[in-house]
């Protein structure tokens, strides 16, 4: 707490004044949080007066800096929020425990941002935009005498990067994101180090369906394991992690079956080559009436700069398809908007791509959106899927066939065989 009150003086954050007529200044209070290491033990304690950018725009970060042979560094900025000015008067009232003696009735009129005010996100941006270009509200730009520095920013952590080598040591071959550290923990964390290891996330033979008579599992702990999954970002098992809500008899063994897998493979990750082709493309796919509850389709897309897979998602579409063409043209509206939204970001980076080509394996629902003409087993689809005819007329992306065996996506529509799934991987 110390510390905390300390680099407000230094930063110069506030001053203590008697307090305006009318002033309602705002309660402080302190948050506490434990810092451990890699062994799970507490290496730092730390305390916070208080009175938090899309993941895929990170993972664009590395795949882009590894392409140009970039150096990475990442680094979490000490007390982010008061190197931010404020603009309006705004008053607090003394930290608990650290009340003036002498003016235990005064309050503090901030001259810097404090954590807790709406007003204290806006000053930290604009104090880091007063250094660098921002061609969008989370990425910087800083060039000076021919070299180039790129910055994107999460609240108050940093990765950053640039041509020039000098202060960023990495290897040559390119940049590899792991959480092997975070897999044994949560496996320690459910009672499972001592599971037999799994080849697959999810037996192709695994039915998951309602099971309205049995017992239902515990809601805190199932959706403790879903989280898990969800924060242990690796795009093998984002099918299978979807399942948060089923009734299900008994511990949730397809959880288990997931986490089992992991440690079978805690090491892997997402691997960024330098050198590699800045080229865009995405892949969609879909697995029609896979879902054994509503008979939903599943849409599985993924985008890649060059080999860099920078994007996935798995998601049940929000109302049942008439048939495979119909899921299919659905997954494939997805994956377009997705690849607009790419090619957009890309353009703050300087990049400027054409015809971006988006590869499914239904000739039948690249026809719908080549054709124009309404069919009766098309003409029943919502307009708003028909995003993806529109621009393919407007020549923003090209429908490519691709064989299914070649189908990316895929692997995000449904479990799969241990070949084709560590093929696809």
């Amino acid at each position: 707490m110390h510390e905390e009150l300390e680099n407000f003086e230094r930063n110069h954050v506030w001053d203590l004044v008697e307090p305006p007529p009318n002033c309602r200044p705002i309660g402080t209070k302190w948050v506490f949080k434990n810092k451990r290491g890699e062994d799970g033990m507490v290496v730092r304690n730390k305390a916070r007066l208080v009175a938090r950018a899309h993941l895929e725009a990170i993972r664009i970060l590395l795949a882009f800096a590894a392409s140009k042979g970039f150096k990475l560094q990442q680094m979490d900025v000490k007390s982010a929020f008061p190197n931010g000015f404020i603009e309006e008067e705004v008053y607090v009232r003394q930290p608990p425990g650290f009340e003036s003696a002498r003016f235990p009735d005064r309050v503090y009129k901030l001259r810097k941002a404090l954590y807790g005010p709406k007003q204290a996100p806006r000053a930290w941006y604009a104090r880091l935009k007063s250094f660098c270009s921002s061609p969008d509200k989370t990425l910087f730009l800083l060039s000076r005498g021919g070299d180039t520095t790129i910055v994107r920013i999460y609240v108050d952590d940093i990765i950053f990067g640039g041509s020039s080598h000098a202060l960023i040591k990495q290897g040559p071959e390119g940049t590899f994101v792991h959480q092997a550290k975070y897999t044994r923990d949560i496996l320690k964390k459910f009672d499972m180090g001592d599971s037999k290891p799994m080849t697959t996330p999810m037996s192709t033979n695994t039915a998951l369906h309602a099971d309205e008579d049995g017992e239902a599992v515990d809601r805190k702990e199932f959706r403790g394991m879903i989280g898990s999954l969800r924060t242990r970002r690796r795009p093998g098992r984002t099918f299978d992690s979807r399942f948060a809500f089923v009734r299900v008899t008994g511990r949730p063994l397809g959880l288990l079956t997931v986490k089992r897998y992991l440690k079978f493979t805690p090491e892997l990750g997402l691997w960024y080559s330098s050198g590699s082709s800045l080229f865009l493309r995405g892949f969609s796919d879909a697995d029609h009436a896979g879902c054994r509850i509503d008979r939903k389709s599943t849409s599985g897309t993924c985008q890649l700069l060059g080999t860099s897979l920078v994007s996935w998602s798995s998601r049940k579409q929000a109302s049942v398809s008439l048939s495979t063409t119909e899921a299919e043209y659905i997954a494939a509206a997805s994956c377009c908007s997705q690849l607009l939204w790419m090619k957009a970001t890309f353009s703050d980076f300087g990049l400027r791509f054409g015809k971006i080509p988006l590869l499914v394996d239904s000739t039948s629902a690249i026809s719908v959106a080549k054709n124009p003409v309404l069919h009766s087993r098309t003409k029943h689809i919502d307009v708003r899927f028909h995003f993806l005819r529109d621009h393919y007329e407007k020549g923003d992306i090209d429908l490519v066939h691709v064989a299914s065996e070649n189908q990316l996506a895929d692997i995000f529509t449904k479990p799969l065989e241990f070949g084709a799934f560590v093929r696809l991987r």
